[in-house]
């Protein structure tokens, strides 16, 4: 089987473990290739409910091999953190792996994030202040920490006195912080080196080999496409490449290897943080999507912004990525509504502009055109069939679809692992 992408298509929480879920007892690797504990899902199985942060959702289902590979940056603290907890849940973690050429976030990095973040004042990114950014920033300048690196003691020390030399600089000087000493850094990292080893790998080689053999691999994007260092709404956008491109550089396969792009959708829209929002709502409607649809951040727990839903933002990302399929969740969060608003175009400077605008102070700007949809007051959780949901709930999903560039083949229609509607197979 060829390697399968899932990428957000908005601007994250757009609900990827209900793809992943979908794809189970299917798929015998699934890959972390970006981001870090910056961004998390929530998986829901039967009862319980997991907040997964750094770690890829395959660690949750029997037989499925987890790899946290070469793209992603790692805070080995909070990597332990939540595999402890979920040991104490009776998860079984021993199948994970982890790229010996992903780079570490460091004390260093977590006190650079949100002091940076602060002096920027009201030009603010919206960062977590996880050390992401830093990071990265670390692993292009290449004067970063890599997980290889920890097993080296000597290794590991002139590379922190190197990224040491010039960051105290900034610290003491500029930010008037105090210096952070190599020795902390060092013992630090050096203390999770024996529980680390069993799980470092080539996971590049691992994955080609598995491929090879005829497995099915499954790559899950952290945050979405339009948060892509590259391709998003720059610069409130993330640090990495979370678009599909992003997986074969973030996991070291080849990119013809990749056959089948899942795009997951909110049957409305959401963002964390700061950066232009088309169809943001500042009144009670945006509220009431807020709380009807939980949006609060899994890992921050920072409200999220809500608007309605951006077709042409969709068509972007099905370009960008290349889309073959759009899984679409929460659409029960839309019931209720008599009418619903979708943005068709945007009109900037007076004019109507059918796609995402190239200009960053364009899009900034842009204005969004609605046509409204009926809605529906049927509850829709218990619908498995495409024809079990309302005649209105099937209109919307029919027009949307025709609006954004790719086939819709799964609904989200409930929380729960089982509450979906499959039109189309996300592996043919």
């Amino acid at each position: 089987m060829p390697a399968i992408v899932i990428v957000g298509a908005q601007w994250g929480d757009e609900g990827k473990g209900k793809a992943t879920d979908l794809l189970a007892g299917r798929i015998d690797y699934v890959v972390k290739f970006n981001g870090g504990n910056n961004a998390g899902h929530t998986v829901v199985v039967g009862d319980e409910k997991y907040a997964l942060h750094l770690l890829p959702s395959g660690i949750l289902t029997e037989g499925v091999i987890p790899v946290i590979a070469n793209g992603v940056v790692i805070d080995i603290e909070v990597l332990f953190n939540e595999l402890t907890a979920l040991t104490a849940r009776g998860v079984d973690v021993s199948r994970l792996k982890v790229s010996a050429n992903a780079h570490v976030i460091t004390h260093y990095h977590r006190t650079l994030d949100k002091v940076t973040e602060r002096f920027l004042g009201k030009r603010q990114i919206g960062t977590t202040g996880r050390g992401i950014g830093p990071t990265y920033a670390d692993k292009i300048n290449r004067v970063g920490i890599r997980i290889q690196d920890i097993f080296d003691e000597n290794i590991l020390r002139q590379k922190v006195e190197g990224a040491l030399d010039q960051k105290n600089h900034l610290l003491v000087k500029i930010y008037n912080r105090r210096a952070i000493a190599v020795d902390e850094v060092v013992d630090d990292l050096l203390s999770y080196a024996e529980r680390l080893r069993p799980m470092v790998a080539d996971t590049a080689l691992e994955l080609n080999t598995a491929l090879d053999a005829g497995k099915t691999v499954l790559f899950e994007g952290g945050q979405a496409t339009m948060l892509d260092v590259d391709h998003g709404t720059y610069p409130f956008v993330t640090s990495s490449n979370s678009t599909s491109g992003g997986a074969a550089t973030g996991s070291g396969i080849g990119p013809n290897r990749i056959e089948r792009v899942i795009g997951i959708v909110k049957a409305y829209t959401t963002r964390v943080g700061a950066g232009p929002f088309p169809t943001e709502l500042h009144d009670e409607q945006g509220e009431w999507l807020r709380s009807r649809g939980f949006e609060f951040g899994t890992t921050t727990g920072r409200p999220r912004r809500t608007g309605w839903y951006d077709a042409p933002v969709a068509r972007y990302s099905a370009r960008i990525n290349g889309i073959t399929d759009f899984v679409l969740t929460k659409l029960d969060v839309l019931t209720g509504l008599e009418r619903i608003p979708v943005c068709v175009a945007y009109e900037v400077d007076g004019e109507r502009v059918d796609e995402v605008p190239v200009s960053q102070s364009d899009f900034h700007h842009a204005k969004p055109i609605y046509e409204e949809l009926p809605g529906w007051s049927e509850d829709i959780s218990g619908a498995r069939e495409f024809g079990d949901l309302p005649q209105a709930a099937q209109d919307y999903v029919l027009a949307i679809e025709a609006m954004s560039g790719s086939r819709i083949s799964a609904i989200g229609v409930g929380p729960a692992r089982d509450e979906i509607v499959v039109r189309h197979d996300l592996l043919g």
